[in-house]
């Protein structure tokens, strides 16, 4: 018997907590599909989420970040038209300056009034979730 598994993998919404009204931090991706996303990626096999995020964090941004918290889980089948995953996204924080490498293009610093149109995956869902608790600090309902 075969078992289609969904993969798991890691979200990161870095606040830059040496910045002004603390800015997040996104890639543009160099890999299909293209576009801005969150820090991330898939979890290495042995290797724990918390592990996982921060060496995404690592090695896209160049940043040593601190995981605050897990934040929550996106799990819509139709979240990456690659593959069915299941994200755990977590807030963290960090000082400097990100630097792009590995898969990210290049790195930006936003504000909530100028993240761009062209995220990927579900990543605009996210930051909407993520807006939401940070104005008001109350975490979004779960959807079905």
């Amino acid at each position: 018997m075969i078992y289609k598994n969904p993969a798991p993998t890691v979200d990161l919404i870095i606040e830059l907590i040496d910045c002004p009204q603390r800015p997040i931090v996104l890639i543009e991706r160099l890999n299909p599909p293209h576009g801005w996303a969150l820090p991330g990626g898939f979890v290495d096999y042995g290797e724990s989420v918390e592990t996982a995020a921060r060496r995404e964090a690592e090695e896209e941004t160049m940043l040593n970040v601190e995981l605050i918290e897990q934040f929550l889980v996106y799990s819509d089948p139709e979240r990456d038209r690659r593959k069915h995953t299941i994200s755990i996204v977590f807030l963290a924080t960090a000082t400097g300056e990100p630097k792009a490498q590995d898969d990210a293009k290049a790195v930006g610093i936003y504000n909530p009034w100028e993240i761009p149109q062209n995220l990927c995956f579900d990543h605009d869902r996210i930051l909407h979730d993520y807006w939401y608790y940070r104005h008001y600090n109350i975490r979004p309902r779960l959807s079905s």
